[in-house]
């Protein structure tokens, strides 16, 4: 784009960060305005594009999210912002305007940081005090914008020490650095104690009347001389002073010491100066991180000590994953909630803007679009390998996907797209010299690329698919981005500019340099990424278009974390890409559905003004606790006993007995039921027909405890085991669980297939694959772990339910369905407005034809229980650390074990 063009972007886009909804005629009115003056000059039709361009981007809209805080809080920052000067966060959101953000997201974010800090402490009080908060965010959403924006609110309203804690690595800390320096400080901290001048950057460019102490830089952590050689002492602070310090035993020791050496008053025991302190990722390892509980009690010492130091401090800790285990990792309630992090004044819920490309959106509203399937790899780069695996080939789908990436990038540059940042993320092993050896291979890989098309991809389009490579990456554009709004023609020629600037990157702590986004600002960098946990938490990949997952945890943060496609793909969200196995892609919709579901309980618990406590008592009762708690307890072998509650979740057999005398056991335990419920009035041939089968209207529960206690069910099936579900149920078996629905699902009779009579009615048995990791005595349903249809919860409901439950959820999420996008609703909404329990017994047809040795339907169940109007009993699951271990519930990186050298 032209000069002009940038110039008239940044002007307007400026004035309209001011306007948190224009219209499009104001937007028109606004760019026809300036285009009249030198220097803003464009053409008719550049002005048109700008004009929609700043359509889309206004069109961005973001709601406040959920507040839950102790009952006897008592506000306190209306009355005080008489007094106060925004000049730090004003600064901020001038600067985010620069950034183009919308007015809508910059208002919005005013008002949840404003949320936040009144629900802190006013730093003016004087006395002793600490509060302690948590923000749970989306991963790649936003957290660091906001954390930035409170701490310029925090400095206006008089906090002077801010304190944040990043990652464990120093990638991560450099980077956050980096970006407080930009949003708060306004200086490039990398001069700090230099000979050079300072540098303004980022807020400075704005007005530096007001100078913030930055007792860190961007190039080294904190150090005690680093620090002394300042001779800045807290005690007479008239602007705030500024750490960003990694998450590390050792850092936080010297900054301990160093406080307690250089800043108190003499002879007093703490600082008087009011201090923040922002926990960023504060699930991990400020409470329990995987290395015992030795370490884990030293960072988590460390951080309450720092607090103790303070005479006035305020704790805010942000998280995406809310299983963080702050909630659950104590033995006991009590010990949760006596817990010195434990965020016991208030919980925030921070919803994203409505252009975050999210979990929801990538696994639960439209996977086809962008989720694609590896079952290439076992022979190349098997999942389980060891550290001194040699790779030889590269699966085919990994070259699929370097190919896409180009292509992807290819038609960003048809687009008008220039001078972008571009990566793409493989993330296929844990081991440092394995990610070495899949970096070389890929680098080898893309310099035959990059010669090809820059000596053929200039030829007629038929004679360079003489060329293998560009044969290969024009069946890729084939398979992935023919219906794009360019031909072969348009992209073809656009090849070598898109491929010749690439390299590829090895990211770990034994590899030198890194990603240099900001040394290559002017033209962007494009980057292929090769590691592991380095790449996972927190750390930002600008312009991520394809992601290669190849991992096998199924920890629910460790998975959120290395979720790094999520975020912001203006522009170029139809061209990413994720590469995963299909069993990764339905632990990920799992994870997506069961943290929708802990948000909509925040919502209810808002509405109910309920506390933070009584949130964390319900994370800590969710049934995904099974997971996440063995995985706290796996040092501690053998069996836990875990107590749960199973209110408001649907629960089902996806993993099965391959025995065949097991297999026999639950076909007859099917077919009791339906000579019960036969006995009782309920035969099978009286059920109404229904999308998913045949239903049977409000049944007595006993014949379905009968069922559940008759089931053989499988070890590797913990959340099924018959005796806590029973005892839940008989719990409350004379209430809200007396009367069930009951569907025997069927497919439609045209469909084909294998059908069953043995319950009384002719069922067309549902089909489903044995998932790759079936075994001779496991049958694993389908790679994802699925048994019922997506949907299924609705049955039984009434039309005005339905309409309900879809009516409610839009509102709810109205910022992110703003767009009037598919809406594909998740089947938990239809929870909320169950009033009975619905029971699904499936005959499954397993395939491939053989999986099942006698060819009898396979009997798998499925329960979708309601909400709870009386308080919840728990039951007490036991949970074998056993076969958590044998399928790889923990998946650490070398990194994270020790091999970080940062």
């Amino acid at each position: 784009m032209s000069e002009s063009y940038e110039n008239l972007e940044n002007v307007v886009g400026a004035q309209l960060a001011r306007n948190p909804r224009p219209s499009p005629e104001d937007i028109r009115i606004l760019v026809g305005s300036f285009r009249t003056i030198p220097g803003f000059q464009v053409s008719d039709e550049e002005a048109e594009k700008l004009a929609r361009e700043f359509e889309v981007r206004h069109g961005v809209t973001m709601t406040i999210g959920a507040v839950l805080k102790q009952p006897d809080y008592t506000p306190w920052l209306a009355d005080a912002k008489v007094d106060i000067d925004p000049y730090y966060w004003q600064r901020y959101a001038k600067l985010l305007g620069q950034q183009k953000f919308s007015g809508h997201v910059i208002a919005t974010l005013d008002d949840v940081t404003d949320r936040i800090l009144g629900l802190m402490e006013n730093p003016k009080k004087g006395g002793s005090w600490d509060r302690r908060g948590m923000v749970v965010g989306h991963v790649q959403s936003g957290k660091t914008a906001n954390y930035i924006g409170l701490m310029g609110k925090a400095a206006d309203a008089g906090y002077r020490v801010i304190i944040v804690i990043a990652g464990i690595h120093n990638r991560l800390r450099n980077q956050t650095q980096e970006r407080v320096d930009k949003g708060f400080v306004g200086r490039d901290s990398a001069r700090l104690l230099s000979n050079k001048d300072d540098r303004y950057i980022g807020v400075g460019n704005f007005d530096m009347t007001r100078r913030p102490v930055t007792f860190t830089n961007s190039l080294r952590d904190f150090t005690k001389s680093t620090a002394t050689a300042l001779g800045v002492p807290l005690q007479t602070l008239n602007e705030p002073a500024v750490f960003v310090i990694k998450k590390n035993s050792s850092t936080l020791k010297n900054l301990l010491q160093w406080l307690s050496e250089h800043s108190r008053q003499a002879g007093a025991e703490t600082i008087e100066a009011p201090m923040l302190l922002i926990d960023d990722e504060a699930d991990n390892a400020s409470i329990n991180i995987r290395h015992g509980k030795q370490e884990v009690s030293a960072i988590n010492s460390q951080i309450r000590s720092l607090l103790k130091l303070f005479q006035r401090s305020c704790y805010v800790g942000y998280t995406a994953t809310p299983f963080a285990n702050i909630f659950i990792d104590p033995d006991t309630d009590d010990e949760m909630l006596g817990a010195d992090l434990f965020p016991r004044d208030f919980i925030i819920s921070l919803d994203p803007p409505s252009n975050y490309f999210g979990p929801s959106k990538v696994f639960l509203d439209n996977s086809e679009a962008v989720v694609r399937y590896i079952d290439d790899n076992e022979d190349a780069l098997p999942i389980k390998h060891s550290k001194e695996f040699e790779v030889t080939s590269l699966p085919q789908s990994l070259l699929h996907a370097l190919r896409s990436y180009i292509l992807a990038r290819a038609i960003r540059l048809a687009r008008g797209e220039e001078n972008f940042h571009s990566s793409m993320l493989v993330n296929a092993s844990r081991f440092t010299n394995v990610q070495r050896q899949l970096r070389n291979e890929l680098h080898s890989r893309l310099e035959f690329i990059q010669s090809s098309v820059r000596v053929n991809g200039a030829l007629p389009a038929e004679q360079a698919l003489a060329d293998p490579e560009i044969a290969a990456l024009h069946a890729s554009w084939r398979s992935e981005y023919e219906s794009a709004e360019f031909d072969w023609g348009v992209i073809l020629p656009l090849l070598h500019v898109a491929a010749a600037p690439m390299s590829v990157y090895e990211i770990n702590s034994r590899a030198p340099g890194g990603l240099d986004y900001a040394g290559h600002s002017a033209t962007g960098l494009s980057a292929i990424a090769v590691g592991g946990f380095s790449l996972s938490r927190g750390l930002t990949l600008e312009g991520l278009m394809d992601t290669y997952f190849l991992r096998s945890s199924i920890m629910y943060d460790t998975l959120m974390q290395m979720g790094r496609w999520f975020g912001y793909r203006p522009k170029y969200e139809d061209l990413c890409r994720v590469w995963m196995p299909e069993e990764a892609e339905g632990w990920y919709a799992h994870i997506a559905e069961s943290i929708e579901m802990l948000r909509e309980e925040l919502r209810t618990m808002e509405a109910a003004k309920a506390t933070p406590e009584e949130f964390g008592l319900k994370v800590r009762a969710h049934p995904d606790t099974l997971i996440v708690t063995a995985r706290n307890k796996m040092g501690s072998g053998g069996k836990d006993v875990v107590s749960i509650g199973i209110q408001n979740s649907f629960i089902e057999t996806a993993t099965l007995s391959r025995q065949a005398p097991v297999l026999a056991a639950n076909r007859k335990a099917a077919q009791a039921l339906a000579r019960s419920l036969a006995d009782l009035g309920y035969p099978a041939s009286s059920a109404s027909q229904v999308p998913g089968g045949y239903l049977l209207h409000k049944v007595p529960v006993a014949p379905v405890t009968e069922f559940l206690m008759g089931f053989t069910n499988h070890p590797g099936s913990p959340l099924t085991e018959p005796e806590p579900v029973a005892k839940y149920i008989e719990d409350r078996n004379d209430s809200e669980l007396a009367y069930w629905d009951v569907l025997l699902a069927s497919r439609q009779e045209s469909s084909g297939g294998r059908s069953d009579t043995s319950l009384g009615r002719t069922i067309h048995c549902q089909q489903r694959s044995a998932g790759t990791r079936s075994d001779s005595a496991t049958l694993r349903v389908t790679n994802k772990q699925r048994v019922a249809s997506r949907g299924i919860e609705k049955t039984g409901l009434t039309a005005e339910q339905i309409q309900r439950a879809e009516q409610d959820y839009l509102e709810r999420n109205s910022s992110r369905f703003a767009n009037g996008e598919k809406v594909n609703f998740p089947d938990l909404i239809y929870r909320y407005v169950r009033q009975r329990p619905l029971l699904i017994v499936h005959l499954l047809d397993m395939l491939p034809e053989g999986t099942i040795p006698d060819g009898d339907p396979v009997v798998a169940w499925s329960i979708s229980f309601p909400r709870t109007a009386i308080p919840e009993k728990r039951v007490e699951y036991v949970v074998n650390t056993r076969w958590l271990r044998e399928n790889e519930a923990v998946d650490f990186d070398e990194d994270e074990m020790g091999g970080d050298r940062d």
